[in-house]
């Protein structure tokens, strides 16, 4: 953290294992032990709603292919990305620049800069078909080759990995291990590559990485560099600093997860900042529910005589409303002048 200080409200303290634990899928992917691992997953979800995940299944030479073209990809001058910039996608998909996005827009300014791929659906698709919105193709860089392939391998992989997941947490909540098959089988899933600039100098709350945030949907699994700058908030308040952890992922829960579960699972806080001096890169894969996927308290999840703690709502236009509060270009005004 050389040539840098942070504001008070910025550090965050280096967390104990005890505070994100690790757990090994092994037993759930082989199926010789679904339910300990179910049981810690719901442990983690439900206590610090952070995971780190290991023996997930995921090849590391993928992993570090898809990152490699990640950092390809941001090295790109400016012109070439924007000729995919995310205002010519009516689906959401493309690349955005540093500030577009602002994930705590009342508080911060977003440093990074990302690009956001989906399931890449052609005109005859049923989603597309009805006109669903945030259904469609993606926008590919075709200055560089090989990069397309790469990146629908890695989807394919965390795809697979997050349906498991899923099977893991409806053991956890005592479901058949196909409750939520279902309603994730036309997944508005989708994978971003992040580009975070090193931070120098005093830094201050109002610009860092990615301001505090939850995520979304169900369930975000993150790949990271070795440089670090991921911070989670404790239920006390605390900040902690997420380090990496070789050969693992870093499982958080989202909105509609925590709705599903009566808030018995946690979104939990989170943010970054960057001050490794070192280009910083990421690659969240966001597995959220099926457009229609309703989002109601799940069985076994509200006392006797109580009420759920949130209303029911629709997975997709929640989500399309949390885009449309956080990127710049789907604001109403930035069509003008």
């Amino acid at each position: 953290m050389a040539n840098t200080t942070l504001a008070d409200d910025l550090v965050g303290r280096t967390l104990g294992i005890q505070e994100i634990p690790v757990v090994d899928l092994g037993p759930l992917l082989d199926g010789s032990d679904p339910r300990a691992v179910a049981r810690e997953l719901g442990r983690a979800a439900s206590t610090v709603g952070f995971v780190y995940v290991r023996n997930h299944g995921v090849p590391a030479e993928l992993r570090a292919a898809m990152m490699a073209e990640a950092e390809r990809f941001f090295a790109q001058p400016l012109e070439a990305k924007n000729r995919i910039h995310i205002r010519h996608s009516s689906v959401h998909r493309g690349y955005f620049p540093l500030f577009e996005e602002n994930t705590d827009p009342e508080l911060t300014a977003d440093l990074k800069e990302g690009l956001d791929l989906g399931r890449d659906l052609g005109p005859d698709a049923p989603e597309v078909v009805q006109g669903l919105p945030l259904h469609g193709p993606n926008q590919w860089p075709d200055e560089l080759p090989g990069f397309r392939q790469t990146a629908e391998a890695y989807f394919a992989a965390m795809r697979g990995l997050a349906e498991n997941l899923m099977r893991g947490l409806a053991l956890a909540l005592d479901l058949e291990p196909s409750f939520f098959a279902d309603k994730i089988d036309r997944p508005c899933a989708s994978l971003r590559l992040l580009h975070y600039p090193p931070q120098e100098g005093h830094v201050e709350a109002r610009t860092i990485g990615c301001g505090a945030h939850t995520d979304y949907g169900c369930l975000t699994i993150l790949a990271q560099d070795s440089n670090g700058g991921l911070q989670v908030r404790t239920a006390g308040g605390e900040w902690i600093a997420a380090l990496p952890i070789p050969d693992t992922f870093v499982i958080n829960f989202g909105d509609q997860m925590a709705r599903w579960t009566n808030g018995r699972f946690q979104a939990t806080p989170h943010r970054v900042i960057n001050t490794s001096g070192r280009e910083r890169y990421s690659m969240p894969f966001f597995f959220d529910p099926n457009w229609d996927a309703l989002i109601e308290a799940l069985p076994g999840t509200v006392a006797p005589g109580e009420a759920p703690r949130f209303p029911p709502v629709l997975a997709g236009p929640y989500l399309q409303s949390r885009f449309d509060d956080t990127f710049a270009y789907r604001k109403p005004e930035a069509g003008k002048g």
